[in-house]
């Protein structure tokens, strides 16, 4: 029941008014935020804690609430601060590999109930396919970083779309991607991806791993260490040219139509590209298309791994978003041979 206290009158306090609830009408809201339908968990353990975010809703009042994963109960609730609405957090502590089912029952004390129910995955830890890889990219609807399970920083509202293996990134005008460069700079670095250029704008940065300008902090081009991979036109297709800092200079590997991708052709492309101790080298689809003597890279400064554009450490030049798709992005600490990068292309090309 309801109990209404009414206003005073000439000080004294008036009587105590009891009020009937209405009719209970509805059954139940119940509403799951956390995990979602279609949910992939990743994580480096087998087994690890998960966070159920949900509320529970009634018009007049709730009785009990019951909380069950792949048909066992885990969790119930009958004694409510507020009986008509129940937020909860509920942490279950050992949650497998495998695809899992929560269920959530709310039922109000009429009888009415309601049950909500997800379909969520925690996917198995990933193990590097390459010796030496240690970054992998799949894009696979989310950026998520599978060797170390991390996320980026995501500027802009870059997308998705079909890729040469599930979906691809998909850039945008102001986009991008960044991670740190945690367990990257290392003496020797390749990447490998797949790539479908866009060639609007008509030029942009593809990845770009460089130090701070402090000199012209609001539009950088600090080549003394790190690396830039970029694209700009050649006669209405788009050359990718590499560019490396060894701590007191740096170096150019532009590869002249060698390095030319077509845009009108629409189709995916290879590139990769390989730092060493005593040399650089680009590859489009598995073949050189530029390759020189290096003396070492210089990673000071180099805290930032960005994504499709040159922003913030390569922008003074107009190298900014990239709107083309990447997929399949994997880094190694070693600079890999030419042959084991077309056993990778092998084993992923459409």
């Amino acid at each position: 029941m309801f109990l209404v206290s009414m206003g005073c009158t000439e000080s004294y306090i008036d009587e105590i008014v009891r009020v009937e609830p209405g009719p209970d009408v509805s059954a139940p809201e119940v509403n799951i935020s956390f995990p979602l339908e279609g949910t992939l968990i990743r994580v480096v353990e087998d087994v690890t804690p998960i966070n159920i975010n949900f509320e529970v809703i009634d018009d007049i009042e709730i009785e009990s609430i019951q909380v069950s994963l792949d048909g066992t109960q885990i969790a119930s609730f009958d004694e409510f601060l507020d009986f008509r609405r129940f937020v909860k957090t509920h942490t279950y502590p050992n949650l497998a590999n495998g695809t899992h089912v929560l269920t959530i029952t709310g039922k109000d004390t009429s009888g009415k109930s309601t049950t909500k129910t997800v379909n969520f995955e925690k996917v198995e830890p990933y193990t590097p396919v390459y010796e030496g890889e240690v970054f992998y990219l799949p894009f696979d609807g989310d950026y998520t970083e599978l060797v170390t399970i991390t996320n980026p920083t995501v500027n802009g509202i870059p997308g998705f779309a079909g890729g040469v293996k599930g979906l691809a990134y998909l850039g945008a005008n102001n986009a991008n991607i960044a991670f740190p460069t945690t367990n990257l700079t290392n003496p020797e670095f390749s990447a490998v991806f797949w790539y479908k250029v866009n060639g609007a704008p008509d030029r942009a940065g593809i990845m770009v791993m460089g130090p701070p300008d402090t000199n012209n902090p609001n539009n950088m081009n600090n080549r003394s260490g790190g690396f830039r991979l970029f694209r700009e036109n050649a006669g209405g297709k788009q050359r990718v040219k590499l560019n490396v800092g060894n701590g007191s200079g740096d170096n150019w590997f532009d590869g002249g139509p060698a390095a030319d991708i077509d845009p009108a052709a629409g189709t995916w492309a290879h590139v990769a590209f390989t730092i060493s101790g005593t040399q650089c080298a680009v590859y489009i689809n598995g073949q050189v298309a530029s390759q020189g003597n290096f003396s070492g890279v210089s990673w000071a400064g180099c805290n930032i791994l960005t994504i499709a554009s040159g922003a913030p450490r390569f922008t003074e030049w107009g190298h900014l978003s990239d709107g083309s798709l990447f997929d399949e992005l994997r880094i190694f600490n070693k600079a890999l041979t030419q042959s084991q990068i077309q056993t990778i292309i092998n084993a992923e090309k459409p």
